[in-house]
């Protein structure tokens, strides 16, 4: 697989990670400029052991060695991510991890910048995203919050991603 090949798959296959995040927003959200970066205390507290329910597939936030789990079936293509996730000083949840699709593998880093303001949370996804609400306060059914879930909710579905990824190989 080329370099440009690899390149390309880390691209689709992390694109579909928390879409709300890549959202047609022009305008950043009131009260963003004045809001700080979260601690490394906080993001860990708010994604540790915890599932981010994605359109199509999930990603794990493990304690032990934290560990990143995903699968995706973006545009109907099964996937599946493992690596690790870390947190910056600078505010940011990042997972570094291979992406198995049936295209082949591919390394890739996706990170998350946080602010809060009060009991507001924003979002925003590295380099060119745009900030978003990511809870408001308090928080709706309909933040992006919402869709962290405590426990493994990608384990279920690993096992049968990984196999379709590698019976095409």
């Amino acid at each position: 697989m080329s370099m440009l090949q690899k390149m390309f798959l880390a691209v689709v296959l992390t694109g579909g990670i928390a879409t709300a995040a890549s959202a047609a927003e022009t305008n950043e959200p009131a009260g963003i400029e004045t809001a700080k970066p979260m601690s490394s205390a906080e993001i860990y507290r708010l994604y540790n052991q915890n599932s981010w329910m994605w359109k199509a597939g999930a990603g794990y936030f493990s304690a032990k060695a934290r560990r990143f789990t995903a699968w995706s079936r973006e545009n109907g293509s099964p996937s599946f991510g493992m690596g690790r996730w870390f947190i910056t000083e600078s505010g940011k949840l990042c997972f570094n991890a291979d992406w198995h699709a049936k295209t082949g593998t591919a390394t890739a880093i996706t990170c998350f910048s946080h602010r809060k303001k009060g009991g507001l949370i924003y979002q925003k996804r590295e380099p060119d995203g745009q900030w978003y609400l990511f809870k408001s306060a308090p928080a709706q059914a309909t933040d992006e919050f919402a869709k962290l879930r405590r426990g493994d909710y990608v384990r279920s579905q690993l096992g049968g991603i990984e196999m379709s990824v590698s019976k095409t190989r």
